[in-house]
């Protein structure tokens, strides 16, 4: 077993587009660790790189203590889960599995032994005999796995290997995956650009956008603790609402749109960067949970209210989304992280112009047209530089 190191890996393609920059990244002995950002960020090229299939234009990649910038990639013991399956169609599963370790000349005996002992760990033991096209697609992927098991690499290279399933296939992989990967105990470097998948797989999540690094840390450190704005909007489903604000004079209160938000001294005390902002714009960001719905006659409770009028309920069964409009101005995100809005539509809801959503009970009562009013809790809010769209740090 063995880490896999990062160390200001930059790509550089021969027209001059740089597709990765500078990355630095470590993931370590048995984690597992997801890759994640919109398509055309960098993520698989930065994955190829690991795997050989790419040169290294600078800096360099580790495989435990071992540089292997130079090592042909049948040589650096790593194994690849593509989302294409790649399996052989005349041969059965017994024999995909197998393929590599005959190849590799082991003895039938220890090839028997392994493949009986991947097929047992992914559950295929009764489809052992079946070839690729009597399989679903869920379990030809496992058998794409089961081949990357019995080779006993140091390290997993995975890329998008469940984006060819159904939604509902989708989600009994992920927990397939992590299972069988947590069982090995193998570092494993996952590419993917569904933010959901990465936050219910990973240890550790590396967000990436246009070949940059943004932020690596725990899935709920990154919903929790943005660093900025594009994590902010990238992880989460639906999305963090941003509205513009200006901090109030003595930091303890911001106005969106004509409304004010109180923030109570205990919490801008705690937050002394704020203290620099007052006066200043800042983008203002909202979990769509953290809108706690209140009734028209509802008092408060502490905390401040804001107001919106609806404009459609999503009734999901477990909860309602609640789609509203303020005279506040929602930020472009794409504007904002000088982002194409193309670039940003996988796994990024960005709504414009005064528009918000809220995730609330399923059982509530409400009509679209009419006012609708929300309990903030200020220790949930999120504040963004306007201009850097950095994070306002404690």
């Amino acid at each position: 077993m063995a880490s896999i190191t990062l160390d200001k890996v930059t790509k550089v393609y021969p027209n001059g587009f740089e597709a990765v920059h500078e990355l630095e990244l470590e993931v370590a002995d048995g984690e597992f660790m997801v890759l994640v950002g919109p398509s055309g960020c960098g993520k698989t090229t930065a994955l190829r790189m690991v795997a050989g299939i790419e040169d290294i234009t600078g800096g360099s990649v580790c495989i435990g203590d071992r540089v292997v910038n130079d090592v042909a990639p049948k040589d650096r013991d790593i194994a690849m889960v593509f989302q294409n399956y790649a399996l052989y169609p005349h041969m059965t599963v017994r024999e995909n599995i197998g393929f590599a370790l005959k190849l590799r000349k082991v003895p039938k005996a220890e090839i028997k032994a392994k493949v009986v002992e991947a097929v047992e760990l992914l559950g295929l033991t009764a489809w052992i005999d079946r070839k690729p096209g009597q399989l679903s697609g869920g379990q030809r992927q496992r058998v794409a796995m089961g081949r990357a098991i019995v080779r006993e690499p140091s390290a997993f290279l995975m890329d998008e290997p469940l984006s060819n399933l159904d939604a509902k296939l989708r989600v009994q992989m992920r927990a397939e995956v992590a299972r069988i990967q947590r069982r090995l105990g193998v570092a494993t470097l996952y590419v993917t650009h569904d933010q959901v998948e990465a936050m219910t797989m990973g240890d550790r999540v590396a967000v990436m956008r246009a070949g940059v690094l943004q932020q690596c840390d725990s899935p709920q450190v990154l919903y929790d603790k943005p660093k900025n704005l594009f994590v902010a909007g990238f992880m989460g489903s639906p999305a963090m609402n941003f509205f513009e604000g200006t901090i109030g004079e003595g930091a303890n209160s911001v106005l969106i749109g004509s409304q004010t938000i109180q923030l109570p001294e205990a919490f801008h005390s705690a937050k002394p960067a704020l203290r620099a902002h007052a006066g200043r714009p800042v983008t203002l960001g909202i979990r769509p949970e953290d809108l706690a719905l209140l009734g028209t006659a509802e008092p408060s409770t502490g905390s401040s209210v804001f107001e919106g009028e609806i404009d459609l309920v999503e009734a999901l069964g477990s909860e309602q989304l609640v789609h509203f409009t303020t005279d506040a101005r929602q930020v472009d995100l794409g504007e904002a992280t000088g982002d194409t809005a193309a670039g940003l539509s996988e796994g990024t809801l960005v709504a414009i112009g005064g528009e918000g959503v809220a995730r609330v009970d399923a059982r509530a009562t409400l009509v679209g047209g009419t006012r609708v009013r929300f309990e903030l809790d200020p220790e949930r809010l999120h504040f963004f530089d306007a201009v850097s769209g950095q994070a306002v740090a404690d």
